[in-house]
């Protein structure tokens, strides 16, 4: 069974046709740059310039940066323009794609709802937070595999600052930090969402997954296991399917 999926992020859309038997794209994934400023109009044509380039005619699944409630409504906008805050974003969609069937869902928990069933979480039990390191920090939080929805622990406080503004991978791009200087913030992060949930499992999700290798050996002093996000940053994609399939 093929789905569609659209990842909407800070700095770009993407998306492609999943595979919902395998959890895995269909096709190679089409990428459109966020439009500048993140408005509900140019962030919709940049979707519907996504869904057109496959021809796709479909049910589309689509993440959006934000806390969406009722499977519609945004209820914030920290990486994208304020205009979106109390915007239906799946009438929104509907509409500009012609009409065809849409549901929206947070970024971050369709990522972790895909990496609990075809990834790092799967078959895990306890608590597991899948981290998104981007433009900002996602969080999605799983009991027993049961996810906790909007739980946006990016905007949680640190040293002072919203630890998004310190520890996400544009943190690391604006001010030009070594690996081992951005690891050292994710570890002060992973510290702090540590003593507050006590997590048995941390997966770091984010386009920052592909390079792990480059980091994650800094981070220590954790007492949860610390992965990879399998899906890498097509998790977002496999997830926003999966709950339109859903």
């Amino acid at each position: 069974m093929q789905i569609f999926g659209v990842d909407i992020g800070g700095s770009g859309i993407k998306g492609a046709p999943v595979d919902l038997d395998r959890g895995d794209l269909a096709e190679e994934r089409f990428k459109v740059l966020t439009p500048q400023p993140a408005t509900p109009d140019g962030v919709a044509d940049g979707v519907r310039q996504v869904v057109d380039h496959f021809g796709w005619t479909g049910p589309v699944g689509l993440t959006f940066p934000g806390v969406v409630t009722g499977g519609a409504t945004v209820r914030t906008a920290a990486n994208v323009d304020k205009s979106w805050i109390d915007t239906d974003a799946r009438a929104l969609f509907t509409e500009r794609l012609g009409g065809l069937p849409t549901t929206v869902v947070n970024d971050a928990d369709a990522a972790g709802v895909a990496e609990m069933r075809f990834g790092a979480g799967k078959g895990r039990r306890g608590t597991v937070i899948l981290l998104t390191f981007g433009t900002g920090i996602g969080s999605a939080v799983f009991v027993d595999g049961v996810l906790v929805p909007n739980t946006e622990l990016g905007h949680l406080e640190l040293h002072g600052h919203d630890a998004e503004r310190r520890a996400s991978s544009k943190a690391k791009d604006d001010e030009d930090l070594t690996w081992e200087h951005w690891a050292r913030r994710v570890q002060k992060y992973l510290a702090h969402v540590e003593m507050l949930f006590s997590p048995e499992l941390f997966v770091i999700g984010g386009g920052v997954s592909r390079k792990s290798q480059k980091f994650l050996h800094f981070i220590e002093g954790i007492k949860a296991e610390v992965v990879p996000a399998q899906l890498q940053n097509n998790a977002g994609i496999v997830g926003a399917a999966m709950h339109a399939a859903e």
